[in-house]
C-alpha cells in the first residue's frame, strides 16, 4: 500500500484547517506556510475538497476555508477518498490481472489489507487527531514559528 503526497498532504492540510477552525475561517496561504505545502497545490487540493462538501471557501477580507462539518464527521478516509487518493495494496490497482492477466497468488491478501486500511481509516475523524496532545503539541510549535517569522519581518520593515 502507498499512501501519496496528495493524501497525505490533504490530510494534513484539514487538520490544519480543524486545528485553526475556532479562528474563522483559514487561508491556504496559512496552511501552505504552516505545513510547507505549495499554495498551488493546495488550492487544487482543496477543489477536490470542496466537491465533496467537506469545505467551502469564505470570500472577502478574513476569507479562506472552514470545515463543512463537524470534525467529529469527517473521517481520514473521506478526505483522502475526496483527492481520488487508492489505498489499493494489490500491484494491479484492484483489477485483478496482476500475474499474467490473471488473479496472483496473494491478489486477495492484499486487496484485504487495502479495505482493513480504508476501515481504519474511516474510524479515525479529524476530531481524534485534534484531541492528540502530540499534534496539539506539533500545532503549537508551528504557530510559534509562524508568529516569530512575522514579529521579524516586520522589525525589518520598520
Amino acid at each position: 500500500m502507498r499512501l501519496t503526497t496528495k493524501g497525505r498532504y490533504a490530510v494534513t492540510a484539514m487538520l490544519d484547517l480543524a486545528l485553526h477552525a475556532e479562528r474563522g475561517p483559514v487561508s491556504l496561504a496559512d496552511i501552505s506556510e504552516r505545513q510547507g505545502i505549495s499554495l498551488s497545490y493546495l488550492e487544487q487540493l482543496f477543489a477536490r475538497l470542496r466537491r465533496f462538501n467537506l469545505v467551502k471557501s469564505v470570500r472577502g477580507p478574513g476569507g479562506g476555508y472552514q470545515l463543512m462539518q463537524n470534525t467529529a464527521q469527517i473521517s481520514v478516509a473521506q478526505v483522502v477518498d475526496a483527492v481520488d487518493e487508492s489505498l489499493d495494496a494489490t500491484r494491479c490497482d484492484g483489477k485483478g490481472d496482476c500475474h499474467h492477466g490473471e488473479v496472483c497468488l496473494t491478489h486477495h491478501l492484499w486487496e484485504d489489507l487495502s479495505r482493513q486500511i480504508h476501515v481504519f481509516l474511516s474510524g479515525i475523524s479529524l476530531a481524534d487527531l485534534v484531541g492528540r496532545l502530540d499534534i496539539q503539541a506539533v500545532s503549537h510549535r508551528q504557530d510559534q514559528r509562524l508568529q516569530n517569522k512575522d514579529r521579524i519581518e516586520v522589525n525589518e520593515i520598520f
